[in-house]
């Protein structure tokens, strides 16, 4: 195995060794800190981070105002105030070591407005920011305000030259690196481009390979590439490693340091993991910011997969094979089904999914009658986590604040579920009921020697562990 030397990032050497940020108080100021006292760049989540009272009781996110523009602004103050505690708590632990940087997903709500309350919160705390889910066009701008370095997350070269075409070639000082996140294998939300297929995954070296070439047509032959998704043993990239093709590359971490004992998450997650099987982890196209993710595979995943294999298209009027009369909600509306389809719903409605719910494409999906009670009571409860939301067709942007569609019930409430499994941590219903982000080689806890019997590591021995390729 070659040696793992250190590369510069962010102005100072480091191991090339990065902790991936995973959202709503999973990646937090602890675990990001010890990463960097490790010697490498930890990474806490700046997405509806944690704050603390009196106690240090974590204080949950309870939303009081009556209309969704209100709670939004109460989700932008959380997202300050936690994204703020976290950063102290991990330049504290760190202690001059390695790099602390905070992850933002630009898509998340109020983004931009969290990401500069932070900044000016924790200033002289934070040494770079990496943000994706979107194009984050202005993040080269904000971070070079407040002279911190900052590392796009893309998933092609051609995303990249986008960005720095249109807003980063201006701000080329404060570019730290870039982060390539493979759309096939990195856990949590995926940038698949309309045009590939998620079936169909692409190796990484050569969509690598073509982001340094254009890299090096910007002046950008020394900046790093941070390799994420699908890292596991470094001894498996080897030929990266001093690679002059690739340049300085780095290699992140998302899905291996939730087994940390300084990990947040809970027992119930964290024995989960260990029992993991290959195919467990899976692509999905449920989530409500309209991207794909993977997630572990469970009850939650089933019933959305079931939920939207429930559905048949509609009509509004009698047209083509649309003939049959059909009532739907409470005053039984009249649309038109095929045949074939009103066949269908009647074995479901036997079944139990009496409930026909309209999607935004002209299609009913059918639930039961609590499922019903369980989406509406989620919409109408909307804080606007997301700048965009399909779920429950907010929209951070005036006048209305509406994305222009209809919410769909094929999603769900993101923000409720991730709050779910990452506070309440030991119950294994929580577990098996809320969306469980991981990376697609999360099934290796089972078969990596290193977790035998159980052994769950502390940071610093899962860098030590890395190091030796394993």
């Amino acid at each position: 195995m070659k040696a793992i030397n250190a590369i510069r990032m962010g102005g100072v050497d480091v191991l090339p060794l990065v902790e991936g940020g995973k959202g709503v108080a999973i990646s937090n100021g602890i675990t990001a800190g010890h990463w960097a006292a490790a010697g490498g760049a930890g990474t806490l989540s700046g997405v509806n981070a944690d704050s603390y009272d009196e106690a240090g009781e974590v204080i949950r996110q309870v939303y009081h105002a009556r209309t969704r523009l209100e709670r939004h602004e109460e989700l932008v103050a959380y997202g300050i105030r936690g994204g703020i505690e976290q950063v102290r708590r991990a330049h504290e632990i760190a202690g001059g070591h390695g790099r602390v940087h905070m992850n933002v997903m630009w898509e998340m709500g109020g983004s931009e407005r969290v990401l500069t309350g932070v900044l000016e919160g924790a200033k002289g705390l934070l040494h770079g920011v990496t943000c994706g889910a979107g194009m984050p066009y202005r993040l080269g701008e904000i971070a070079t305000r407040y002279k911190v370095f900052y590392y796009p997350i893309i998933s092609s070269a051609r995303a990249f030259a986008a960005l720095w075409k249109r807003t980063f070639s201006k701000t080329a000082e404060w570019l730290g690196g870039v982060v390539y996140e493979d759309p096939w294998l990195a856990g949590g939300h995926n940038g698949l481009s309309n045009s590939e297929d998620p079936l169909a995954p692409e190796g990484p070296f050569q969509r690598v390979l073509a982001l340094r070439k254009v890299m090096r047509e910007f002046g950008l032959a020394e900046t790093p590439i941070v390799m994420a998704g699908g890292v596991w043993w470094l001894e498996e990239w080897e030929d990266w490693i001093g690679n002059p093709d690739l340049g300085p590359m780095a290699f992140q971490f998302g899905t291996r340091p939730l087994l940390t004992r300084e990990s947040p998450i809970g027992d119930a997650w964290k024995q989960r993991l260990l029992t993991l099987k290959e195919g467990d982890v899976f692509l999905n196209h449920f989530s409500p910011t309209g991207f794909y993710s993977s997630a572990v595979r469970n009850s939650f995943l089933e019933e959305l997969r079931e939920r939207n294999e429930r559905q048949v298209a509609y009509s509004a009027e009698e047209v083509g094979a649309h003939v049959v009369e059909y009532g739907v909600g409470p005053r039984k509306r009249i649309v038109y089904l095929t045949e074939t389809d009103r066949e269908r719903v009647r074995a479901w409605e036997e079944q139990g999914f009496t409930e026909a719910m309209r999607s935004p494409d002209s299609t009913l999906i059918f639930v039961t009658p609590e499922k019903v009670e369980e989406i509406v009571r989620d919409q109408v409860a909307c804080m606007g986590c997301l700048s965009q939301c399909r779920f429950s067709n907010w929209s951070q942007h005036g006048p209305d604040y509406n994305n222009g569609r209809k919410a769909d019930p094929r999603s769900f409430c993101i923000q409720q579920t991730l709050q779910n499994i990452a506070h309440n941590r030991n119950d294994p219903e929580v577990i098996e009921h809320n969306l469980m982000f991981s990376g697609h080689n999360g099934y290796r806890f089972a078969s990596d020697p290193f977790y035998g019997n159980g052994f769950i590591p502390t940071v610093q021995q899962l860098v030590e562990r890395i190091l030796t390729g394993r």
